[in-house]
C-alpha cells in the first residue's frame, strides 16, 4: 500500500511539473517527420541533366524534408533508351514520389510505358513530372503515360523566349506565394493537345505560335496517383529561380499529401532553408565557372 500511494505521489509530482512548465513534454508535432524517400529519373537528348539533377534534388531539400536516390541513364542521342529500373514490376517499391526528368521521346515499347504507369496508379507512389517528361514516350502507341501526366504534347515552340506565366488558380496551396505574373528567364513553351480529364489547371503562358493559352503548371490524378506537372524548365536559370523550385517542392509536398492548405509544409516536412546549392557555393568561392554554371 505505501509503494502504490508513493507511485501515485510521484506522478502527481511529475504532473504538477509539466503543467508548470518546468520539464519539457514532447508531443506529436514536435517530433521530427521521417524525410519523404524520393527518386529522381533523368538522362535522355536536348537537356543539361548534370546540372539539374543538382537543382531539383537539392533545391527541393531546402524546400522539403527529403532524402534521394537518382537515376541518371542515356546517349543523350539514344532516344530510344529504356531506363533499367523499369524493367521491375516492383520498380517504385519503397519510395514515396518519383520525378521523372527524362527525355527519350522515340521508345515505342507498350508494355514497358504501361509498367512505369503501373509503378504509379497501382500503388499510390505520388509522381511529378518535368518539362521533356511530357514529350517521353510520345512515340509509344498508348495513352498511359499521357493520362498519368495529365496532358498530352508532342511539341514546342521555338525556344530562347522569356515566358509570362500567369497563376490561374491563386487560391490553390501549391500557388500560394506565387506571383500573379512571373516572367521566366529563359524558356521553351510546350504546345497543349489534350487536357486530360482529372487534370486542373494552376498556370498558363501565352503562345505567340498558337495565339493561346498554354497551360504550363497542374495536378492530376490517375489511378492512385497524385500528380504535379510542369512543362517549364527547360534552361537552369528557369529551374534555379526561386519561383520555380518553390512551386516545385510544393506540388511534390502537394502529391505526397504533405503540404497545407495555406501552402506551407505540414509538421516535420520544411526543407534544410533556402540557401546557394552546392555548384554556386563553388562560383562564389572562384571556382572556375562552366557554361552549364
Amino acid at each position: 500500500m505505501r509503494c502504490a500511494c508513493a507511485a501515485a505521489w510521484k506522478l502527481l509530482f511529475f504532473g504538477w511539473l509539466v503543467v508548470a512548465g518546468l520539464l519539457p513534454v514532447a508531443s506529436a508535432a514536435d517530433q521530427s517527420a521521417k524525410p519523404l524517400k524520393g527518386l529522381l529519373i533523368t538522362g535522355g537528348c536536348c537537356h543539361d541533366y548534370d546540372r539539374q539533377k543538382e537543382i531539383i534534388t537539392e533545391g527541393i531539400s531546402q524546400r522539403a524534408n527529403i532524402v534521394w536516390d537518382t537515376i541518371h541513364e542515356g546517349d543523350p542521342k539514344d532516344r530510344t533508351h529504356q531506363i533499367s529500373i523499369y524493367a521491375k514490376p516492383d520498380w517504385s517499391k519503397g519510395y514515396d514520389v518519383v520525378v521523372h526528368n527524362e527525355c527519350f521521346g522515340a521508345v515505342e515499347d507498350v508494355a514497358f510505358v504501361d509498367r512505369i504507369v503501373r509503378g504509379h496508379t497501382e500503388t499510390g507512389v505520388a509522381c511529378v513530372v518535368v518539362h521533356c517528361s511530357m514529350h517521353t514516350y510520345r512515340a509509344a502507341p498508348t495513352d498511359e503515360w499521357r493520362k498519368l501526366v495529365g496532358v498530352t504534347s508532342r511539341r514546342h515552340e521555338r525556344g530562347k523566349r522569356k515566358l509570362d506565366v500567369v497563376n490561374a488558380a491563386q487560391d490553390h496551396p501549391i500557388m500560394a506565394g506565387f506571383p500573379e505574373k512571373w516572367q521566366t528567364p529563359n524558356g521553351e513553351l510546350y504546345i497543349i493537345e489534350n487536357i486530360w480529364p482529372n487534370t486542373t489547371p494552376l498556370a498558363t503562358a501565352f503562345s505567340p505560335e498558337t495565339k493561346s493559352n498554354q497551360l504550363c503548371i497542374w495536378t492530376n490524378a490517375y489511378g492512385k496517383a497524385r500528380v504535379f506537372g510542369t512543362t517549364l524548365g527547360h534552361h537552369n536559370e528557369t529551374m534555379v529561380a526561386d519561383e520555380w523550385l518553390d512551386t516545385v517542392a510544393r506540388g511534390l509536398l502537394w502529391s505526397c499529401g504533405k503540404l497545407g492548405d495555406d501552402g506551407k509544409p505540414l509538421a516535420g516536412y520544411a526543407g534544410t532553408g533556402k540557401g546557394l546549392l552546392s555548384f554556386q557555393k563553388k562560383i562564389a568561392e572562384g571556382g572556375e565557372p562552366t557554361p552549364a554554371n
